[in-house]
């Protein structure tokens, strides 16, 4: 972080989040005041300045950002629902209520970032497959014709924007691996979980995915590195109103990284027979497993549901397209930063361990 940007104040909303916890500690280490602005504001990391308000109350949001001081706003939230069409309204919504309310509040903002997804090129869950763009994924690629929460954010921070004067970025990460707890999509702790269970009860740790993401490349985007990514856009000149996708930098094959993932946990990996399981239902009875591990190696977190999200795993080992991203754009402009994808999965396993959020083995 440059000098300058030393010292100033941030808003992140969605800090206790996978993407926006890894952003906190990476704003607090390059000497950024953080606010944190949440239902739950004490879940952020360390440091943060918590905000207690719900996206949904518009007159709450407004309320709470008359008292935060900031120049930089970073908006690293979602909500699910139903349909499509309704999380476009409810998400929308909720970013025009903290814009608006930053506006009403006076603040005179630099720069506002929003992380997105790979779903930008893919479209919604329900539609994997029914779309193949071409990879790698560029940030210019046409909007799919589909509704999709992401694009409906992007016109409300486009028009804010446009009203406010600040810059802006857009951030693309591929399937996310990083610490967080309670996170919504969070693919590296729910593979922690898997392999820990599988570990206790001598079940098979079985790729649970489609023939073609077992064999084809792929690539994953380390929570850290985004918010690295992030930060960087909010102070470069040569990063403002600008999208970027942001994967690793590597590619690798799920049939070799589930040997690195296996032999982490000590546990030996299966023939892989082709065939599609779901983890949603393979774990279905992990709950109370998951609880008598809690109290056996006296873990942080005993509510597996905080952890562990199966069905999104689910969608990522089920998507029949190749997700790589190409990251030119941000390359160009200055950002060279790359991570080594085995060193994110075994990383991350070690500070779960030593967070006691997952049982250490070996201890």
């Amino acid at each position: 972080m440059s000098s300058e940007a030393r010292g100033r104040n941030a808003l992140v909303i969605g800090a206790s989040g996978i993407i926006g916890g890894n952003l906190c500690e990476r704003l607090l280490t390059d000497g950024w005041t953080v606010h944190a602005l949440s239902r739950h504001p004490e879940r952020a990391p360390k440091g943060t300045m918590p905000h207690r308000a719900d996206l949904n109350d518009r007159a709450g949001v407004f309320a709470a950002l008359a008292t935060v001081p900031v120049s930089c706003l970073f908006y690293a939230s979602w909500t699910p629902a139903a349909t499509e069409e309704e999380c476009c309204e409810i998400n929308a919504r909720q970013l025009s209520n903290v814009l608006d309310g930053a506006a009403a509040a006076g603040l005179v903002l630099e720069h506002v970032a929003l992380v997105t997804g790979v779903k930008h090129y893919l479209g919604p869950f329900k539609d994997f497959g029914r779309y193949l763009p071409e990879t790698p994924f560029a940030e210019d690629t046409p909007r799919l014709p589909l509704p999709n929460f992401y694009y409906a954010q992007e016109d409300i921070l486009f028009a804010s924007a446009s009203r406010d004067g600040f810059g802006w970025s857009v951030h693309r990460p591929n399937a996310i691996v990083g610490f967080s707890v309670g996170a919504l999509m969070n693919q590296g702790v729910t593979l922690a979980c898997y392999a820990a269970i599988c570990r206790e009860t001598g079940r098979p740790f079985a790729f649970t995915g489609i023939p073609m993401q077992w064999n084809m490349l792929t690539e994953v985007s380390d929570a850290r590195l985004v918010a690295r990514q992030i930060a960087w856009a909010a102070t470069a000149p040569a990063a403002r109103n600008q999208a970027y996708n942001c994967g690793n930098g590597d590619i690798f094959r799920w049939r070799a990284m589930w040997k690195v993932i296996a032999a982490h946990f000590g546990i030996a990996v299966p023939e892989y027979d082709g065939r599609q399981q779901s983890l949603q239902e393979l774990m279905a009875d992990a709950g109370p497993i998951w609880r008598q591990m809690a109290a056996k190696y006296d873990l942080a977190e005993p509510d597996l549901s905080r952890l562990a999200t199966w069905w999104h795993t689910d969608a990522d080992f089920g998507r029949q397209v190749e997700c790589i991203s190409d990251m030119s754009r941000s390359r160009n402009a200055g950002f060279l930063d790359y991570q080594n994808s085995t060193d994110t999965f075994l990383d991350l396993f070690r500070r779960l361990e030593a967070e006691r959020i997952i049982p250490s083995f070996d201890s």
